[in-house]
């Protein structure tokens, strides 16, 4: 296996599902925050010169959860005899077996990860921007979202995509069911059953009233048909030099100066949906907090965003498979995007292009084909 990609479906749920996958997302944020509060509590308890073992890694933090979750602060009840005496009875999380426990142990490797990722960045191993401490998941404010491993038993995968008993278009996962999904699921289908692809997990996300899914699969690397030809070790020629701008989004010229792609037609999303945006905002601010007309505007000017993002990343990706499927070489200036954000006047039109996830994109799509990529010197 060569490469991880990812196949992303549509769910339509039914309304049970709804509240299946709800409950889910749920008890993974809830493990991120009790992960968390152990953490901090080792924290203070080692600040105070106890010899405390702090978990930190996403293993440490998986069996500190399991043995917390069947712990009597986790949860008890008291039962009364008929002779008047009490007895406290440990039952743990209450609600453990209704969810698949390898939810929470995702949202604990999460945590390990974004320890992992502060303690790097304040020790300056980490480049980029400094990295902080891991905060609590709000409820209402952190995107419903939660991922299961696939693992194999008696030969049978727990995810299963287009089952002959399911349909072709559907997804089992464990403990969720059947989930019924709008696209066609033929092409991963084929790559699983004839040994190109091995699923390793789901990831189930909603958003803005719709919930999707994505696979996340381990391919082999692409046909030699659709890669790039080995160039020799003495070749330093064929580099295209890719230019990211405003009114033109992307300009490629080769080294003698002579242009080979120019992309004019860029959709621009968020300057053609900002008066739609616009009215659905004062909607949600004229609306009563807390009511359900304002949980309902909030949710159209959340699908209004949402298809502003994904006409955005349709268009990058087209752009991007055009250079990489004709190109070898590409060189991208190493622009500061961060920084050219802080221009007010420029912000919006920036944000608007895309052109950091543009190099993304190019960047491992590139690697798939067996081609270069570089960052070219301001």
């Amino acid at each position: 296996m060569g490469r991880f990609t990812a196949f992303r479906f549509t769910v339509d749920p039914s309304p049970s599902q709804v509240v299946v996958l709800a409950r889910h997302a749920g008890a993974a944020r809830f493990a991120f925050n009790q992960c968390l509060a152990l953490v901090k509590e080792a924290l203070d308890a080692k600040r105070r010169g106890g010899s405390v073992v702090v978990p930190w890694s996403g293993f440490d933090l998986i069996n500190a959860f399991n043995t917390w979750k069947c712990s009597v602060q986790a949860g008890r009840r008291f039962v009364v005899d008929s002779a008047g005496s009490a007895e406290v009875v440990v039952t743990g999380l209450s609600w453990r077996a209704q969810v698949c426990q390898q939810v929470c142990e995702e949202a604990a490797v999460d945590l390990g990860r974004g320890l992992t990722a502060w303690a790097e960045s304040r020790r300056g191993k980490r480049p980029g921007r400094r990295v902080g401490f891991p905060t609590f998941k709000r409820k209402g404010r952190t995107r419903l979202s939660f991922r299961i491993r696939c693992k194999t038993k008696a030969g049978r995968a727990s995810i299963r995509v287009g089952d002959p008993t399911t349909g072709p278009r559907s997804v089992c996962l464990p403990r969720t069911g059947i989930l019924r999904v709008q696209e066609d699921t033929r092409r991963l289908r084929r790559m699983i059953r004839t040994g190109r692809a091995h699923i390793r997990y789901a990831t189930v996300s909603g958003r803005a009233s719709r919930w999707t899914i994505t696979v996340t699969v381990e391919a082999a690397g692409l046909h030699p048909a659709y890669q790039h030809p080995a160039r020799p070790n003495a070749d330093d020629g064929g580099w295209v030099g890719v230019d990211r701008g405003l009114a033109t989004l992307v300009v490629a010229a080769d080294t003698t100066a002579r242009q080979v792609a120019r992309v004019d037609d860029a959709p621009r999303p968020l300057r053609n949906a900002l008066p739609r945006l616009r009215r659905l905002s004062r909607q949600v601010s004229r609306k009563q907090r807390g009511s359900r007309n304002r949980a309902e505007a909030v949710a159209r000017l959340g699908r209004a965003h949402h298809r502003v993002a994904n006409i955005r990343r349709h268009f990058l990706h087209k752009v991007a498979n055009r250079l990489v499927k004709t190109h070898d070489r590409l060189a991208l200036e190493d622009l500061h995007t961060a920084g050219m954000l802080r221009n007010r006047r420029l912000a919006a039109a920036i944000s608007d292009a895309g052109w950091a996830d543009l190099a993304r994109i190019i960047g491992y799509k590139q690697r798939w084909r067996g081609g270069q990529a570089t960052a070219a010197p301001r």
